[in-house]
């Protein structure tokens, strides 16, 4: 745990993501990383100097097979207020438009509900667990797919919502935390999703590894690159 907030300090620091009396809506997928995210800003919320209150939200998209139960055992556990937001984006992608790629809708859906949701509950600060390895795919799928170069900002402020997005974990490589997970015997949730490991991340995943296997460090040599670069805001404010 001390490894892990040590990456998450630093990047809320580095991009002045927490400030006094901030309630923050974690949002919990049930995967290792939001998981993860939860119990690291509960952990930092113990001892980091600016007080905050993390709330924990899960959308249950109305697909069959997913339990929240031991979810809703960590967060009774840590403290946490838990909801679930019952929602019919399963339905609506899967059922009634029958998207041959899925992905882009689902995430647009899922992203209106959390928004909604955390406002409803108070929040002016959604985190989201996105991490190193989703930074670098992110950047390769815009620009091979989109034929741009862009890619998600640490902290993102909504206008038309009033709140603001902030990825705490962007520091953390995701081999890490998937030992942590591990380790720290998360309770992560069976993903039932009908288009999880065909998706354009996955391929995006598995097509960057090799090549940084093939070149040493190249995650690396990229993730700096957009780190200094002035992409959607990812020069770091001194």
């Amino acid at each position: 745990m001390k490894r892990i907030l040590s990456y998450l300090r630093r990047a809320i620091e580095d991009y002045h993501m927490i400030e006094e009396g901030d309630r923050i809506a974690v949002g919990v997928s049930g995967g290792k990383d939001s998981l993860t995210l939860l119990l690291a800003l509960k952990s930092l919320q113990r001892f980091y100097p600016k007080k905050f209150e993390p709330e924990a939200i899960t959308l249950d998209m109305g697909l069959e097979g997913f339990d929240t139960s031991n979810i809703q055992k960590m967060c009774e556990e840590l403290g946490v207020n838990y909801t679930v937001k019952q929602t019919g984006i399963g339905k609506i992608v899967f059922d009634i438009r029958k998207e041959t790629n899925p992905c882009s809708l689902c995430a647009k859906l899922r992203r209106g509900a959390l928004h909604n949701t955390a406002l409803e509950l108070g929040c002016n600060k959604v985190a989201l667990g996105h991490h190193k390895d989703d930074v670098i795919e992110t950047f390769f799928l815009s620009l091979f797919f989109e034929g741009r170069i862009s890619c998600f900002s640490p902290v993102t402020y909504l206008d038309r919502k009033k709140i603001t997005l902030i990825r705490p974990m962007i520091y953390m490589p995701e081999k890490f935390i998937r030992r942590e997970a591990e380790k720290l015997n998360l309770p992560v949730v069976f993903n039932p999703c009908p288009a999880n490991g065909k998706t354009k991340r996955q391929y995006m995943k598995e097509l960057i590894r090799n090549l940084d296997r093939e070149n040493h460090g190249l995650k690396e040599r990229v993730f700096g690159a957009i780190q200094r670069s002035c992409i959607d805001g990812w020069k770091i404010n001194q």
